[in-house]
């Protein structure tokens, strides 16, 4: 089957572009690319598609003004994919819970795709996958659910998703775009697609095996880095040495790497090492040093709680009775999202041990909250009496709060602040009248 025309007829329109999965990663691109072709975008939700289409995004991270302009058809009925040509899936790679990828997701989207899509078409996979995953696991499933014959009838690329949420500097737009296919025309055609939104420009993998590893260790290396700097948080912790004052001296040499301890959670670099663990284990080779990090990484929220706990308690006269807020429950600043978040591990340690814990955080979506934790969210005129305010997210909101007004809400002449992402000035915080602990 010749796809060699296949761009023009992107690019006149004749031919439309489908985005399957319209979360962090599909709703920029949709948005990109219905710039300049004609676009659909799919997702299984149906209340989703209908919040799009009222101008709401659940992530808050498009403003309802663009997605009132945005020009494409959205859908939840599959029915409405058939007669497209060039499909984009991105849809989550979570891990289960023995932490071993879980593919449902991508299972899901590849039948629908496969059960839609016409001769001539292109599949290009954005998720993030361990090597392997687009031509051993996908291509199957479409081959199946589509009858059609891969390379012959259809080609797959794999272009991984770079998006960073809450992050508005970094933008599809102006992020090197990585793209791979299975020969140099479907390449083309990828490139070009993908070129024409991206003024970054692409990079052309050598294979999409290549691309794949590419992405699942971008995350990787950061979490590996991140967890040394945790346990040398750890081990300064017990040592009674300032961290933050070690990273700021340490840095001034230029070499030395900017990482700073705390939280790793969400949907990517606390996930993407154990795709790469689960694929070397198949191949039977242990891999250490990512294996650990991810063990470090996984443990912090738990220091975190023990720490808080001991200091509490060394601190106070009474044993029992703590009351205490957490700001911030997303898995990052400014950020909607609470899934995978790490602070639902501070929370349970401190809970565990009978502490009165509440939460408070007006940007993340508190439904969700509910559905996913049990937690009811506190409205900031709630917090009263605390022992503690204890800052897990470093939200816009939160280092412009008034730290008097917090102040008059505590309980005792010294309440303390626990910064666990660093947003406060120590000697400003216990100037006015708190007692300071960062980790």
């Amino acid at each position: 089957m010749e796809i060699k025309g296949l761009y023009n007829d992107l690019e006149s329109k004749e031919k439309k572009i489908a985005v399957v999965g319209l979360g962090y990663v599909g709703l920029p691109l949709l948005m990109a690319f219905s710039k300049y072709f004609h676009v659909i975008g799919f997702d299984t939700s149906s209340e989703k598609i209908k919040n799009l289409r009222n101008g709401i995004d659940e992530n808050k991270e498009i403003e309802p003004e663009k997605l009132s302009s945005l020009d494409c058809v959205l859908t939840s009925n599959a029915g409405d994919l058939r007669n497209t040509n060039f499909f984009i899936i991105a849809v989550p790679t979570p891990i289960d819970n023995y932490k071993n990828p879980d593919l449902c997701y991508i299972k899901e989207a590849t039948i629908l795709v496969g059960q839609n899509m016409p001769e001539g078409s292109i599949v290009v996979y954005e998720s993030t996958v361990y090597p392997g995953v687009t031509e051993e696991f996908c291509i199957p499933i479409l081959e199946k659910e589509s009858g059609l014959v891969n390379k012959k009838d259809f080609f797959v690329g794999y272009s991984p998703e770079r998006i960073n949420p809450g992050d508005k500097e970094h933008s599809i737009e102006n992020i090197t775009k990585v793209v791979s296919a299975q020969n140099e025309s479907s390449l083309e055609i990828i490139s070009k697609v993908y070129g024409k939104v991206v003024k970054a420009g692409v990079h052309k993998a050598k294979s999409i095996k290549v691309a794949e590893a590419a992405k699942v260790i971008e995350n990787t290396q950061r979490d590996i880095n991140v967890a040394l700097i945790n346990e040398l948080a750890i081990l300064f912790s017990k040592l009674g040495i300032d961290t933050k004052e070690v990273l700021e001296t340490a840095g001034t040499k230029w070499n030395f790497l900017d990482f700073k301890p705390g939280l790793v959670g969400g949907h990517c670099i606390g996930v993407d090492p154990y795709y790469l663990s689960f694929k070397a284990r198949e191949i039977n080779y242990y891999p250490e040093i990512i294996n650990t990090g991810r063990k470090i990484n996984d443990n912090m929220g738990f220091f975190i709680g023990e720490q808080i706990l001991k200091t509490l308690l060394k601190n106070h006269s009474k044993s029992t009775g703590f009351k205490v807020i957490l700001f911030g429950i997303s898995f990052k600043e400014n950020v909607a999202d609470s899934r995978n978040s790490k602070v639902i591990d501070i929370y349970n340690y401190l809970v565990q041990h009978n502490i009165d814990v509440r939460i408070f955080d007006p940007v993340v979506n508190a439904k969700e909250v509910k559905e996913n934790y049990g937690i009811d969210l506190i409205k900031f005129e709630e917090i009263n009496n605390i022992d503690a305010a204890i800052f897990c997210v470093a939200h816009n909101c939160f280092k412009e709060m008034n730290l008097v007004e917090l102040k008059s809400k505590t309980a005792g002449a010294n309440p303390y602040i626990f910064d666990i992402k660093w947003i406060f000035d120590k000697e400003n915080i216990e100037k006015l009248g708190y007692k300071y602990w960062r980790i």
